[in-house]
C-alpha cells in the first residue's frame, strides 16, 4: 500500500469508527489525515470505495496473521486457540477497524453485505479446524458449518465484551476460558 493510501485507510478508521459510516464523509476523512479533498478523490471515487478497502485490507492482514500462527500447530484443537489468540490481539491491536466491523454488520446495505461476505473465509479455515478435529474424534460428530458459525458467534461476543470492559487484558486467561467454555460444550 503506498504511503498515501496508508494515510487515507487510517484516517477512515479513525473518522467511520468515530462519526460511523453514515456520519462520516469525505471531508472528515481528508481533514483526519491531513490531506486536501482532491488528493483523497485522486485515490477513491466515493466513501463506499474508502469503506471497502479498508475492510478488505483489514481482513486481509487479519486472516495472513491466522494463517500464518495456525499453520505452526499441527493438533486442529491447538489450531483454533491460535486463531482465537490472533482474533483478540488484533481486537486490541485493531480496536477502531473492529469498531467499525462490528458496527457494519447487519443491514442489507453493499457494504453491509460484502462486510458478510468477507466473514466467509473465516468461517471456512474455522470449519476446516473443526472437520479435522471431528475426523480425528477429538470432537463430537456434528455439522462443521454450523460448528464454525456458532464458534465465531461466541469468539465475536467475546471480542466485543473485550472491546466494552477490558482496559489491559491478559490474552492467555481469556484464550483459556474461551476454549474451555467452547470446547466442554463440544469436547468428547
Amino acid at each position: 500500500m503506498n504511503k498515501t493510501k496508508n494515510i487515507i485507510s487510517k484516517a477512515a478508521v479513525d473518522t467511520f469508527s468515530k462519526k460511523g459510516y453514515e456520519g462520516a464523509t469525505m471531508e472528515d476523512i481528508a481533514l483526519t489525515g491531513g490531506l486536501a479533498k482532491g488528493t483523497l478523490y485522486y485515490h477513491f471515487k466515493s466513501k463506499e470505495e474508502i469503506f471497502n478497502y479498508i475492510i478488505k485490507v483489514g481482513m486481509d492482514i487479519i486472516k495472513e496473521d491466522i494463517i500464518e500462527e495456525t499453520e505452526k500447530e499441527s493438533n486442529p484443537i491447538l489450531k483454533l486457540r491460535a486463531l482465537c489468540k490472533i482474533q483478540l490481539q488484533s481486537v486490541y491491536k485493531y480496536k477502531d477497524f473492529f469498531k467499525v466491523v462490528m458496527s457494519q454488520l447487519w443491514g442489507q446495505e453493499i457494504r453491509q453485505v460484502e462486510i458478510r461476505d468477507s466473514l466467509s473465509d473465516y468461517i471456512s479455515i474455522l470449519e476446516g479446524y473443526l472437520k479435522e478435529a471431528i475426523d480425528n474424534g477429538i470432537l463430537k460428530k456434528g455439522n462443521p458449518a454450523f460448528m464454525a458459525h456458532l464458534f465465531l458467534g461466541v469468539l465475536m461476543s467475546a471480542s466485543i465484551y473485550e472491546l466494552l470492559n477490558a482496559e489491559d487484558p491478559d490474552i492467555e486467561e481469556l484464550l483459556d476460558s474461551l476454549m474451555n467454555y467452547i470446547l466442554r460444550g463440544i469436547e468428547i
